[in-house]
């Protein structure tokens, strides 16, 4: 049987020979460097403590009689504020730890502190009694302090006396800090020693020298041709000459599998290039690989008149279905989108036509055959009709929609970049228009895409600047024709731009994520100023204020806690607070909005529904969605005297809402008319331009004093 004596039985033997010439040389240092630490140690402590204690003595006696001195005429005349003044400032030395002064009955005087505790009454300390005994100057230790005392005299009567405490710890640190350099001069000293260690030190180089030739010839060598062939491969260049070894070692191993390795990268090199260029998850083309065909594509059409359209598409609130329904929930709307997508380009984008992945929920489109404009509204009016059909995922119809942007080359940009961009741009103008649609670029988005976010920075402080404030619409009962409650509107008093709509300032606030902050303002001033209220008028009910809530504050499932908070806060009662939410923020995600108004109702406020009938809902979704109040939308209302259908459907929804026990509030009302065919009908609450426009608190305070309430 042949014995291997492979690598690394070699670099063990090499290693451990090494290691125990470093060993003994490092036992002879460390024993010549103990033996010179505690000579030098035994010498220098003793001498260092002397010293320190000699010069703590004479400074502590020295410090008490300039003291003594100091104090001789304060103390005659009992002036402790400058008794303490003296004090304080020889109180700044480090090494004093104290400083008192007493009489000749020994009862203290002055300790430097500005209430002195203790005046008056004997000290009690164990020095004190030596101290007060003492005729002249002493001396004191204990363990933590070094005390001098001396008589304070006027003349040669003696009126009373000084206490002077050193830190000792101070010194002691003192000590330290010297023996710390004495050990570096020692330190200092053992480098010296090194150098009759240069015959082993010699021998060990040489070693060293003789274990790197030995690893060279065994181990590097091979090992950089292997690298070589490494960088080959990693050029791209897979025909590299297979490497064979009749080594029994691990290096010839090595060689055999790196062999063996480079003929499966090769094999495998094609599949990975096809893998880098398509989406995982949906098996389109990727970002890269779109990128790379635009530049091709754009390449090509330079200068031959042809156009090229891009369609950039983007899931219409895809961001709820993960945070709802989870991740494997969102990767399944992923694939029945690209599903459909894919259908549609199929039949409608022609032969060249790609689409691809471009991330997350965004999907892009090229299309250059024929009238390019032509073909990409009729792909976006196919794309928006077959997305807004409802997806069934996890065993629920999920409804999203999508909103898509166009763009023209060479009309609106003749670089890859900028075509995307203004895609993206497009769409986004698509999105703010209400989303479920299609827009093509217009160099006219690229100054509203500037005019948003010159808002957004504008709307960043306006409040507290004063430029936010909040209204008042009276909410009016038809039975009665009393006010008995008030919907807080947020109003926006531009310096510059004036009073701007709040259909404007809203979605912007919405986007950036500042309707968090302006929504919890809102919402206290609001019950703030409806618990002034309640001393207006003759006590009877108290008056309501509703509050919308947006959207995003509904999705981020802290609104309860918020609110219960601010009823806390304004001690307003819960009842007396109603919070609108629009109906489409409630019907996108049934089971959510469900959990939601639960949480809600059991801090006690009431929910009603703001916009009803503009969601296409239907008044099933309030059984699985409890609500305590709808308000119909103002579209019903404009024409309630002239379409009998709006009369039709008002008087039907007042008719069922009331049978599920739910009020009505119509908003909107801006004509006498109006005001009696839903007060006819039974519509509980009304409000409208006819009855009040949207009024400040002061204003709307008098208002209530006006009618009484």
């Amino acid at each position: 049987m042949k014995l291997r004596f492979g690598l690394q039985a070699r670099l063990v033997i090499a290693m451990t020979v090494m290691l125990g010439v470093v060993l003994l040389v490092l036992l002879l240092l460390l024993q010549r460097q103990r033996q010179m630490r505690e000579e030098t140690e035994a010498l220098g402590r003793d001498g260092v403590h002397s010293l320190v204690d000699t010069y703590l003595r004479d400074y502590a006696g020295s410090l008490a009689r300039q003291m003594a001195e100091n104090l001789a005429n304060p103390m005659y005349y009992r002036d402790l504020e400058l008794i303490g003044t003296v004090l304080r400032d020889n109180s700044r030395d480090s090494l004093v730890s104290y400083i008192r002064v007493y009489d000749l009955g020994g009862n203290l005087v002055h300790d430097g502190s500005v209430e002195i505790q203790g005046y008056g009454l004997p000290m009690g300390d164990p020095l004190a009694a030596a101290a007060v005994a003492a005729k002249g100057v002493s001396i004191q230790e204990s363990p933590a302090v070094l005390e001098a005392s001396a008589p304070i005299l006027v003349g040669s009567e003696r009126i009373g006396g000084v206490r002077v405490g050193l830190d000792l710890q101070v010194a002691r640190r003192y000590e330290d800090r010297n023996l710390s350099q004495l050990r570096e001069r020692m330190d200092e000293l053992g480098g010296r020693h090194f150098r009759w260690l240069a015959l082993p030190m010699t021998l060990l180089v040489l070693i060293c020298v003789l274990a790197a030739w030995y690893v060279q010839r065994t181990l590097v060598r091979p090992i950089r041709t292997l690298a070589s062939s490494a960088r080959r491969i990693e050029a791209g260049d897979y025909a590299v000459e297979r490497l064979h070894s009749t080594r029994t070692d691990e290096v010839g191993g090595l060689v055999r599998a790196f062999g063996r390795m480079s003929e499966s990268v090769a094999r495998h090199d094609r599949e990975v290039r096809r893998m880098a260029y398509t989406d995982a998850l949906t098996g389109l083309t990727n970002r890269l690989a779109f990128r790379e065909s635009l530049d091709h594509r754009l390449l090509l059409l330079r200068g031959s008149g042809r156009q090229l359209a891009l369609l950039f598409a983007d899931i219409d609130d895809f961001k709820r279905v993960n945070d709802t329904l989870g991740h494997e929930a969102g990767d399944e709307a992923l694939l029945q989108f690209s599903n459909r997508i894919r259908e549609a380009v199929d039949k409608y984008g022609g032969d060249d036509a790609l689409l691809a992945r471009f991330g997350g929920d965004e999907f892009v489109i090229l299309i250059q055959e024929g009238d390019v404009r032509d073909a990409a509204t009729r792909l976006a009016e196919v794309l928006v009709a077959e997305l807004r059909r409802p997806l069934d995922i996890q065993d629920r119809q999920v409804f999203l929609g999508t909103s898509i942007g166009i763009t023209l080359f060479p009309e609106d940009a003749s670089s890859a970049s900028t075509l995307m961009k203004n895609g993206d741009i497009a769409m986004y103008q698509a999105k703010v228009a209400g989303k479920n649609g299609f827009r093509f670029y217009s160099r006219a988005m690229d100054h509203a895409v500037e005019r948003r976010v010159h808002m957004e920075q504008e709307l960043r402080g306006a409040w507290e600047r004063g430029e936010l404030s909040v209204a008042y619409q009276p909410i009016c009962r038809t039975s009665d024709g009393r006010v008995v409650g008030a919907e807080a509107l947020l109003r926006w008093q531009h310096p510059m731009l004036g009073m701007i709509a709040p259909s404007v300032f809203i979605d912007v606030a919405e986007q950036s994520g500042l309707i968090d902050g302006i929504g919890l303002r809102v919402l206290h001033a609001a019950c703030n100023e409806a618990m002034r209220w309640a001393n207006i008028g003759d006590g009877g009910e108290r008056l309501f204020v509703s509050v919308n809530v947006s959207p995003r504050q509904l999705r981020k499932g802290d609104l309860p806690e918020i609110v219960a908070e601010c009823l806390r806060e304004t001690g307003l009662p819960a009842s007396c607070l109603h919070l609108e939410l629009t109906e489409t923020a409630v019907i996108s995600d049934e089971l959510q909005a469900a959990t939601m108004l639960a949480r809600l109702h059991s801090t006690g406020v009431k929910v009603w529904l703001d916009d009803f009938g503009t969601g296409f809902s239907g008044l099933s979704h309030l059984r699985r969605v409890p609500v305590d109040g709808v308000k119909i939308d103002r579209s019903f209302i404009a024409d309630l005297q002239r379409d009998p259908d709006d009369l039709a459907l008002t008087t039907a929804i007042i008719a069922m809402a009331h049978s599920l026990g739910i009020t009505v509030v119509a908003e909107g009302v801006e004509k006498e008319t109006q005001y009696n065919l839903l007060s006819e009908r039974g519509c509980d609450l009304v409000q409208g331009y006819w009855l009040s426009h949207p009024v400040s608190a002061t204003e709307f305070a008098h208002l209530l004093v006006r009618r009484g309430r």
